[in-house]
């Protein structure tokens, strides 16, 4: 119950709902399945309301841990009362749970410590209670070998109430609620380091300050980073004499020499223990919540990326780039298989223009090529200016593809597995290619930190980036569905249910008895028991199988349902599939079950309508301007074409065909009010903007998308 109150609180979803949800988590069902198929249990959540669920779960099991770690602790000091046990029971906060702990928690050697071995305990005790009119003459009597005078005895019986006043939950809250309300970031730059060439990216935030609750999250990370490579010192400041006071009104509460030692106490407490503690708490609070923000452009901006519009099985012939050491060229089948590979050099310094056209027009010839890829890395531009300007016995379409991750892939484990016998830019060449024919099935080969797709991923919680992306790359696989007779490795590794070692599996298993006819011959993979086929079935697909339901998104535990419509409707199951008119006549409600209800019907209907479709778009040829090769070649009040290359929450990146792309900032995407950028654009979505201002010294470039034509 404590676990289904604490989620309720946190999601507002009905207890029925996350009930369930928490019992089919516990089966060890995943997000995309239960989904999909578990909608009569779940009441229909989305998988954005069922990872809600997941999250707080984690979150409420790792609170709980902490209690009794805490609770442990407690015990074997023998520190633990009934009160204190149901203190810590009865808490669900975990700062609140921290609070509680500290004055038990086991501390390195402290001042406070080595006062009370010196025995000072008691003397602080006599200050505290206030009564005392001639503090001086008591202290004399703590007099010992270590502690040589009065002075040094008040200031050791003061360290100890220091330590006490740090440990009081009320102070701390006090001092928290300021800082939270009030905080200060401020920032001094470090002048030995001003004139570094890295330190000028820097610059705008020099010297900064504004109140740390209305600093934004890319603000604050890019602040963060700055201390970090050493170019700025970071500070939090409130007002100290406020806060004082504050503590000064909740202790003392006379007027005499026992006052006088508190307030010294006081400021030694705030200055040397709540304030760097309190402070370094909200400046960490801040910085996850920037993380978590940062975290979710991350993973919006890599779910548009991976389910970007795929050029569908093309010959192709892909091009990466380069001036010396020249252009890779492979040409892949309409499976994506390497039929050949080649490297030209029409650029300088060689400037092979004749034999460069001569090689390329032969391929598109041999290898019947539909379509060229060119990587928009180093010579793009050139490189499709040299194609462009040839002339084809037929149509070949060009694109530009984005080579972001291309070299980590072709370095990697994978790459040198899938091409053993070729070089990192043949491979890389390879990459190009495939990612235009299928941005999915290529991308999940990378590590999603390297794609490119948002900022600061190496500042941010590394642990919850690779969840958070993780989760987009399985909820991106499973919402297309995976053809299981030429998935990759890396790709069927995300198939709900499934993960590496059974994806090896898979693959072994095919490579030694060729392809898999039924959804029912996957059954047969070493290691696949019943859960696994029962999470994984319905997001593999199987084309051209003997039951044409195998290459659909219908569960194989629902092929009973599907017959007896067919039968129903006196027609095969192959002809109901796609027969619109005959699907929207049928009554659901005669094949409703105790666990199949309509939400499950509808969508068995939809999937029958249009069988394996793949819900993404299909790719659109693209051409930048041909006169802009260089950030020299740009001016002001100048339109141009674009591709929105990464989205921030302060506005988009473009790609205008040049090395630097251009930021159109969030207060120039409409002529509105925006609060969410991905209301306005998506990744790669295809843009016109205006250039508003260009600063070649820091290779910055202003653009906007607002404006009249």
């Amino acid at each position: 119950m404590q676990l289904l109150n604490f989620i309720k609180s946190q999601t507002n979803l009905p207890s029925k709902s996350i009930e369930n949800t928490i019992q089919l988590l516990n089966e060890d069902c995943t997000i995309p399945f239960i989904s999909r198929y578990r909608k009569e249990r779940t009441g229909n959540l989305d998988e954005v309301q069922i990872g809600d669920i997941v999250k707080f779960k984690v979150q409420f099991e790792e609170f709980e841990k902490r209690k009794v770690t805490i609770l442990k602790a407690l015990k074997e000091q023998e520190v633990l009362t009934d009160d204190l046990k149901q203190k810590i029971e009865a808490t669900t906060n975990l700062t609140v749970l921290e609070d509680i702990y500290l004055p038990y928690k086991k501390k390195r050697k402290t001042k406070a410590e080595t006062a009370r071995k010196n025995g000072l305990e008691p003397l602080a005790k006599i200050i505290m209670s206030q009564r005392a009119t001639d503090i001086n003459s008591i202290a004399v009597k703590y007099i010992n070998n270590q502690i040589k005078t009065e002075e040094l005895a008040l200031e050791s019986a003061r360290y100890i109430i220091a330590e006490w006043i740090n440990e009081r939950t009320d102070i701390r809250n006090s001092i928290r609620y300021q800082l939270e309300k009030f905080a200060n970031i401020s920032t001094k730059v470090i002048k030995a380091k001003i004139e570094e060439e890295k330190a000028q990216k820097y610059q705008d935030y020099f010297n900064w300050n504004e109140p740390l609750n209305r600093c934004p999250s890319h603000r604050l990370l890019a602040i963060l980073r700055a201390e970090k490579e050493g170019f700025i010192r970071v500070k939090i400041e409130i007002d100290n004499e406020k806060a004082l006071d504050k503590i000064e009104q909740r202790i003392i509460r006379s007027n005499n020499d026992c006052s006088k030692q508190i307030k010294l106490a006081i400021q030694d407490a705030y200055k040397r223990l709540l304030f760097p503690a309190l402070s370094n708490e909200i400046l960490n609070k801040a910085k996850e919540k920037a993380d978590d923000k940062a975290i979710e452009v991350f993973a919006k901006n890599l779910k548009q990326l991976l389910l970007g519009a795929p050029l569908g099985e093309k010959n192709i012939l892909a091009i990466d780039p380069g001036f010396r050491t020249g252009c890779k060229i492979v040409c892949l089948n309409k499976q994506g298989g390497l039929e050949y590979n080649e490297t030209i050099y029409p650029h300088a310094p060689k400037n092979d223009t004749i034999g460069a056209m001569k090689k390329i027009n032969s391929l598109v010839n041999a290898y019947k090529i539909e379509t060229i890829a060119i990587g928009n890395g180093t010579a793009s531009r050139e490189t499709e200016h040299f194609i462009r300007k040839m002339r084809f016995n037929k149509e070949v379409e060009v694109f530009v593809v984005s080579e972001a991750g291309a070299s980590i892939y072709s370095a990697s484990k994978i790459a040198r597995d899938e091409f053993p016998n070729y070089d990192v830019t043949v491979r890389g060449a390879i990459s190009i290619g495939r990612r235009l024919a299928d941005p999915l099935a290529e991308l999940v080969k990378i590590d999603a930190k390297s794609i490119g797709v948002g900022q600061y991923q190496h500042d941010v919680d590394q642990t919850k980036l690779k969840k958070s992306l993780d989760t987009v790359v399985e909820s991106c696989v499973n919402i297309v569905g995976v053809n299981i007779n030429t998935a990759s490795v890396s790709l069927l590794s995300y198939v709900s249910g499934i993960g590496l070692k059974l994806a090896e599996n898979l693959v072994n298993f095919r490579d030694e008895n060729g392809t898999f006819k039924s959804r029912n011959d996957i059954k047969k993979v070493p290691r696949l028991g019943a859960k696994a086929f029962e999470q994984a079935a319905g997001f593999l697909r199987i084309k051209n199988a003997k039951n044409p339901l195998d290459d659909s998104a219908v569960h194989p535990e629902s092929y009973l349902i599907v017959n007896k419509m067919a039968k129903d409707e006196n027609i095969s199951v192959a002809d109901l599939i796609g027969n619109k008119e005959t699907l929207q006549k049928i009554d659901l409600q005669k094949y409703c079950t105790a666990t199949i209800g309509l939400p499950t019907l509808k969508d068995i209907v939809k999937e029958l309508e249009k069988p394996g479709l793949d819900p993404r778009e299909t790719a659109k040829v693209f051409t930048f301007n041909q006169n802009v090769r260089t950030i020299n070649d740009l001016h002001e009040g100048q339109l141009l074409p674009g591709i929105v290359n990464n989205i921030t929450n302060f506005g988009c990146f473009v790609d205008i065909g040049i090395k630097e792309s251009g930021l159109v900032h969030v207060s120039n995407l409409a002529n509105k009010f925006v609060s969410d950028v991905n209301e306005i654009v998506s990744l790669h979505q295809q843009v016109i903007v205006k250039v508003l201002e260009i600063d070649v010294a820091r290779k910055r470039i202003q653009l906007s998308m607002n404006y009249n034509e």
